[in-house]
């Protein structure tokens, strides 16, 4: 193994980075957020990831997120049956080649 490589552990594979990052309040939509999240969570360093607005989402407004949710699982199975049908088109293709 190199210097270079990184050996991770079941739970880094399954954590976003992503929900870690402090939010700031650019927009009005975020600034609502982040204040309503901060005042309801009240973080010791005052720092509002988005992890924290994205819980404070499902308890408040599960029927937002769950719609949210829906739409990704049916667009990431309909994209694996995309994948599976090239795949599948490739592999004849590449088998009537041969012969």
């Amino acid at each position: 193994m190199s210097d270079t490589e990184k050996i991770s552990n079941e739970e880094e594979l399954h954590t976003n980075p992503l929900l870690a990052m402090t939010v700031e309040g650019d927009s009005a939509i975020k600034e609502f957020l982040v204040n309503y999240t901060g005042e309801r969570l009240q973080p010791e360093n005052d720092q509002v990831t988005v992890h924290m607005i994205a819980e404070t989402v499902a308890s408040e407004f599960p029927e937002f997120l769950f719609v949210i949710a829906e739409e990704n699982f049916l667009r990431g199975y309909q994209q694996g049956l995309e994948d599976a049908t090239t795949l599948e088109t490739e592999t004849k293709a590449t088998a009537g080649n041969e012969e």
